[in-house]
């Protein structure tokens, strides 16, 4: 009987300048079975995703040589792959901005190495595949999208929807584990002109929850991420 083919171990690229980050998380992803890769700047970093193909991006935004959004940016250009963030930066501003151009997750240092590795498995999962204009039933734990009829059932029961509610759950669950910002959101749901209407997002973001039976002061479903935007974590 043919032995099974080997699964080689995901391949985790750590883009960070600070050696003893890179050291850290090179024994802790080791000893978890990943294969983590290094890079000490923006620079090889990129010529890594390149000749490396990793399965995952660990990106620091505090580089020596280039500024870790732009590094972003042009990976984002090359390929598909996931990137979570892990900086210092902490303001709203930069969460944002790496998120919108097109990081899979936000992590800010000092850090958990448990909750990081959590969101690697999560971002793994998805493979970095951006499948919501293609997939017709979108599924996540107990939580259905049926896209083309616009249905919605969750835990077994079907949830009635307006036609915002639906448009932004939809959202959310192509984007099932990730932070889906404000400006996303409004842009695509409202349309350009509507990217400031916070209000209005907040009101829907409510009868959501409500619906699905979520509770806003300790949500388990559509989790908020102060200041920056929300996120689907329903599990099943």
């Amino acid at each position: 009987m043919p032995n099974p083919p080997e699964t080689r171990p995901p391949r985790i690229l750590i883009i960070d300048d600070e050696p003893q980050i890179r050291r850290f998380l090179k024994i802790s992803l080791a000893a978890d079975g990943y294969a983590p890769i290094e890079a000490a700047g923006g620079t090889e970093g990129l010529e890594r995703v390149v000749q490396d193909r990793p399965d995952l991006v660990i990106l620091d935004l505090g580089l020596s040589d280039i500024d870790g959004q732009q590094v972003l940016s042009r990976i984002r250009e090359l390929s598909a792959v996931p990137v979570i963030v892990l900086s210092v930066r902490a303001g709203e501003a930069e969460k944002v901005e790496a998120l919108d151009r097109g990081a899979n997750d936000y992590v800010t240092k000092p850090f958990g190495i448990a909750e990081l590795t959590a969101r690697l498995r999560a971002a793994l999962r998805r493979g970095g595949q951006e499948d919501e204009a293609a997939e017709a039933v979108i599924e996540a734990g107990p939580l259905t999208v049926d896209v083309p009829h616009r249905r919605v059932r969750f835990e077994g029961r079907e949830i009635r929807l307006s036609k915002k509610e639906f448009e932004i759950l939809r959202l959310l669950a192509a984007h099932h584990g990730r932070v889906v910002t404000h400006q996303k959101i409004l842009r695509e749901v409202w349309g350009p002109a509507h990217i400031d209407a916070m209000q209005y997002l907040r009101v829907y973001v409510g009868q959501l929850r409500q619906k699905l039976g979520d509770d806003p002061a300790r949500p388990r479903l559509i989790a908020t991420e102060a200041g920056v935007g929300y996120r689907l974590v329903v599990e099943g």
